[in-house]
């Protein structure tokens, strides 16, 4: 039987956007057609498969409660977002806080802090950058980012300071003279676990790469971020073992170059999948 060249094309432009076959952007259509929408498959479906661009903001505003299960209010709810995003926007106006020359991520940031009374700001700008470059809507882009913020803030606020550990414990699984080296350099303390833990990567990895970690954190794991840290220090090991002031670490990691940060999320992905499974969920 002759290849169909049309089914052919459908299948390399769904691997492109991050699937690997029609049948998985067929399961997430029907998800995403349900209503009231099953969150709990819906995040599994995000954990076991890449998101693309085309379906991500939707997903994820529907995951960080932005948008209702069901779908039939989203236009609704929408509508208050917007006009809860205007009042908060004209209340810092009036109140001086900000004005028309203010970036937008710092107006994002009193917009959240007058809501949360949070005084939290290089970790929430940092994410608001990023976000930036992800969403065109300023209205979802503020949203995104408040959300975001609160529910990893929410679910893993208590995970955090434990995450260098779970590092340390699979970096000596993989790569034991690595390991020795950054402790008997004094460089193990020195890694940037504020830049990969609580902000997530942003400002470490570019969009492209960074979307597809905080697909996995927002549909509920937060130990994605220690495997992304690791294939980072696997990927530099050589180099590393090469650099013996824990500043030089920092340095390197801090700023890693973003050509190859794509393929080392992937290895991160499967990494996570390897060590701590597959959600079992049907989808």
């Amino acid at each position: 039987m002759a290849e169909d060249p049309q089914r052919n094309f459908r299948s390399s432009y769904y691997e492109k956007v991050g699937f690997r076959g029609v049948e998985e952007k067929k399961s997430l259509e029907i998800l995403l057609k349900e209503n009231p929408l099953d969150l709990e498959k819906l995040s599994t479906f995000s954990q076991r498969f890449p998101l693309p661009s085309m379906y991500r903001i939707h997903v994820w505003k529907v995951l960080l409660g932005i948008l209702p299960p069901h779908s039939d209010s989203h236009a609704l709810v929408g509508g208050y977002r917007k006009e809860q995003y205007n009042d908060i926007l004209e209340a810092l106006h009036v109140m001086r806080y900000v004005n028309c020359s203010t970036p937008f991520t710092d107006v994002c940031l009193r917009m959240f802090q007058l809501e949360s009374q949070d005084e939290e700001n290089e970790d929430f700008l940092s994410i608001a950058r990023s976000m930036e470059e992800i969403v065109d809507d300023p209205i979802d882009c503020y949203w995104l980012i408040k959300c975001f913020v609160h529910q990893f803030h929410a679910k893993f606020g208590d995970s955090i300071p434990h995450l260098p550990k779970s590092l340390e414990h699979y970096l000596s699984q993989e790569e034991p003279r690595l390991l020795r080296h950054l402790k008997n350099t004094d460089a193990l303390a020195q890694l940037p676990y504020g830049l990969w833990f609580r902000r997530c990567f942003a400002g470490c990895l570019p969009e492209s790469s960074l979307c597809r970690v905080w697909d996995k954190v927002i549909s509920g794991s937060c130990k994605v971020l220690v495997f992304v840290a690791l294939e980072i220090l696997l990927s530099y090991n050589n180099v590393l073992l090469g650099i013996s002031r824990p500043e030089g670490v920092a340095k390197l990691l801090c700023n890693i170059p973003q050509e190859n940060t794509d393929a080392i999320v992937t290895k991160a992905i499967d990494s996570w999948h390897k060590y701590c499974g597959t959600p079992m969920h049907a989808v």
